[in-house]
């Protein structure tokens, strides 16, 4: 069965203090947490990668990252594709503020994809470790036999998500006894304290599940989304139109709460970690070096394929 891996990459990252986070060296042959998380995909199963991006990136990203991985999905049978996100691609009769400068959020970045995917799909942030656990379990439900709008996601602890050098924005899940989300809340500024995690000095279980934005979704899904789209811009874009943006966590939240999808949560435990900040890339350049030593991956890492 085709499965695809689509790869959320238009963002430069803010908080990164300069640069492009998602492209910087975190292995010790150049690799960036994108190689990782294609890898591990690739193994699981899927054959299909979809990369989103601007086009003013498109350069530097095929360089460090996208011709590369165009060689070696060539040599296993897994194809690839591009999709750009762009300020200027809202619903027809939509106006783009002149004072605008980004992009309308991460479903307005899945949707960018709507080309280039036709069948059940994956989506991640470019700057995430997942490990491989949650591509195995998202993998395997894709291929299950899903209605259209039975939905999964990966589920992560949220004290294993937190970043020791700052706040972190997380999709706080509320799960019911059957393991489906009923909610998301989109919570920012979480910072990790010596026993758990909290917000603005109010305490938060830091045994939560969060969504790390690691969806499996239906290629029906994209007509969902674009509906979702042009109500947003009768909506919310209307009433804040140089800030509003188009969540995808929020949006399913949504739907969920109208009761037209459901999702699966998948619970791994496996420890994120990603490059919020200029900070965190020493412990993450570490925690690869330690996963090549355990033999998680080889030094070489697309040498297995």
């Amino acid at each position: 069965m085709n499965t695809a891996l689509v790869i959320m990459a238009a963002g430069i990252g803010s908080r990164f203090g300069g640069g492009i986070k998602q492209l910087e060296p975190v292995g010790p042959n150049g690799e960036i947490i994108m190689d990782y998380s294609i890898y591990d995909a690739i193994e699981a199963g899927f054959n299909r990668i979809v990369f989103i991006i601007r086009k003013d990136i498109e350069d530097d990203f095929r360089e460090v990252i996208g011709d590369r991985i165009e060689a070696v999905c060539a040599k296993c049978g897994v194809s690839v594709g591009y999709a750009f996100q762009s300020l200027q691609a809202v619903p027809e009769g939509a106006v783009v503020p002149e004072e605008r400068t980004k992009p309308w959020g991460t479903g307005q970045a899945v949707l960018a994809a709507r080309d280039q995917v036709d069948c059940p799909f994956a989506v991640i942030n470019a700057d995430d470790y997942y490990g491989k656990e949650a591509f195995v379990k998202l993998h395997d439900f894709l291929c299950g036999s899903q209605e259209p709008g039975s939905y999964c996601m990966a589920g992560f602890i949220l004290k294993n998500t937190l970043s020791e050098n700052g706040g972190v924005t997380r999709g706080i899940c509320q799960v019911d006894g059957n393991g489906y989300l009923t909610d998301v809340v989109e919570t920012r500024d979480i910072i990790k304290t010596g026993d758990g995690a909290q917000v603005n000095g109010v305490p938060v279980d830091p045994d939560s599940y969060v969504s790390m934005n690691m969806w499996g979704l239906g290629p029906e899904f994209m007509d969902v989304l674009q509906t979702g789209f042009e109500e947003f811009f009768q909506t919310a874009a209307k009433d804040n139109p140089l800030k509003a943006e188009y969540l995808l966590p929020i949006y399913i939240g949504q739907l969920l709460r109208e009761g037209k999808v459901s999702v699966k949560v998948l619970e791994t435990k496996d420890k994120w970690f990603g490059v919020t900040y200029r900070e965190d890339k020493p412990a993450v350049v570490e925690s690869f070096r330690k996963l090549i030593e355990a033999g998680v991956y080889r030094p070489e890492l697309f040498g297995s394929i």
